[in-house]
């Protein structure tokens, strides 16, 4: 079996300097599954929070109501526990701490007929870092075309 991306989190390239990546099991409900077998997922300004008690949770992660369910459908914005080993945990909380950094949701897939989310710590970028990161870009794709004439 593949890997089937279920939706990925553009703007956390864009905004945050990606540095590690790590892979959580996500803890859904059944109607939440169906809509995501369907490909319907937002992880637009989606993060990840350790809590006091050593649980992770991802929040703003969006799951469509699904169609053809009843009063016992989802809600769309639930917090969701994400399913991590305990070394885990306090490793990248001390990751987190020591370098003063967030952890950011960056794509959502099936792995082996089981829905993974991957988040990374990452460190914000300031405006000015977003504008070299953009010109290093269109360096980089004029020279692949090989029509750089600066």
């Amino acid at each position: 079996m593949g890997i089937k991306i279920i939706g990925t989190n553009k703007r956390a390239n864009f905004d945050f300097t990606l540095l590690d990546k790590f892979e959580a099991g996500i803890q859904l409900l059944g109607t939440e599954v169906k809509v995501l077998r369907g490909g319907k997922v937002t992880l637009n300004e989606s993060y990840v929070v350790i809590d006091s008690k050593g649980e992770v949770w991802a929040y703003n992660v969006n799951v469509p109501h699904y169609t053809f369910g009843n009063i016992n459908n989802h809600t769309e914005q639930r917090v969701k526990k994400l399913l991590l080993n305990r070394l885990e945990i306090t490793r990248i909380y001390h990751q987190m701490k020591t370098q003063n950094l967030t952890l950011v949701v960056t794509k959502m897939y099936f792995k082996d007929s089981k829905i993974k989310l991957e988040f990374a710590l990452a460190k914000g970028k300031k405006a000015h870092d977003k504008r070299d990161a953009e010109k290093e870009k269109d360096v980089a794709r004029k020279l692949q075309r090989g029509n750089y004439d600066d």
